[in-house]
């Protein structure tokens, strides 16, 4: 087997850290890997792994030499497309959205991408799930708010604004609040966080200062879409990305309330494995997903 590609096996099997799901990341047989390892143990004549039932794990000289790959992939990548610049970028990308953003934003723009870049074919994945870019073969993920370290090439793509809204018939019957001091007499719909289930509290910028308090509310939810189905129903008050409510707002079905009182932004990040950071079709996908957010998102 080739060396270049005994240094891709090896890097996918550390990323995913099995041979298993490598080998089905990369449409192999299990037995072929395992093979492709202990002959690059072999050449370098050095245990990279430790081998348990459970997971596998680089070992002190596997650590080292798996940056060591991750370099001379990129640069034998990277030599490969030296002629290749000015050619259209092609082929196939999977990347993976917010349900909101890639039912509201991202689906009804694509057409205008793939009419730019015919030769890109794209596989949307639409789920608010964190998503595992290596052992689901994912190009690349938007994630909306603070990252964990995840050891991925990360790309800041902007921000989504929050507003607090409320519908007219809440207003009627509740009143209209003007500051936050004014909250302790009011509802939330508060939302549940679905990977937790913690509620999140009320924010709010005041003086630069980040500032928050739990609210009362007689209705929980774990969706944006019955989050925004119950501030619609009159249930109480809601802070939402103003993208996400744009034309309830413009319908008069909802109002915004203390507008000199907003949650902080939620920072947008592209996320990609580090062996893709060359990729020309990625590079162009991030460029004209920031530009779209940048566009549609505020």
């Amino acid at each position: 087997m080739d060396r270049i590609d005994l240094f891709r096996i090896f890097v996918r099997v550390v990323e995913c850290a099995s041979f298993t799901r490598a080998a089905d990341t990369l449409g192999m047989p299990r037995s072929s890997v395992s093979a492709a390892v202990q002959e690059l143990e072999g050449r370098v004549r050095a245990r990279l792994l430790h081998r348990t039932t459970r997971v596998v794990s680089p070992t002190h000289d596997g650590t080292a030499f798996y940056e060591r790959c991750l370099r001379l992939i990129a640069d034998v990548e990277e030599a490969e497309n030296i002629f290749h610049q000015s050619a259209m970028p092609s082929g196939r990308l999977r990347m993976d959205v917010p349900g909101r953003i890639g039912r509201l934003i991202v689906a009804p723009a694509l057409p205008a991408f793939l009419d730019a870049y015919p030769e890109i074919d794209i596989d949307l994945g639409v789920t608010d799930r964190a998503v595992n870019l290596v052992e689901e073969s994912v190009d690349c993920v938007l994630r909306v708010g603070p990252l964990a370290d995840s050891g991925m090439i990360a790309r800041s793509i902007g921000e989504l604004r929050l507003i607090n809204v409320a519908s007219p018939a809440y207003l009627e019957r509740h009143g209209l609040p003007q500051s936050p001091d004014d909250l302790q007499n009011h509802l939330a719909v508060n939302y549940a966080s679905p990977s937790s289930g913690r509620v999140e509290a009320w924010e709010w910028v005041e003086n630069g200062v980040l500032r928050s308090m739990p609210m009362r509310g007689r209705v929980a939810v774990n969706s944006a879409e019955a989050y925004i189905a119950c501030c619609l129903a009159g249930i109480g008050l809601i802070q939402i990305p103003a993208y996400d409510v744009r034309r309830h707002l413009k319908a008069g079905e909802l109002v915004e309330v203390m507008p000199s009182y907003r949650a902080e932004p939620m920072p947008m990040t592209l996320l990609y494995p580090h062996r893709h950071h060359l990729s020309r079709r990625v590079h162009v996908l991030a460029d004209w997903l920031e530009s779209l957010l940048k566009r549609e998102a505020q």
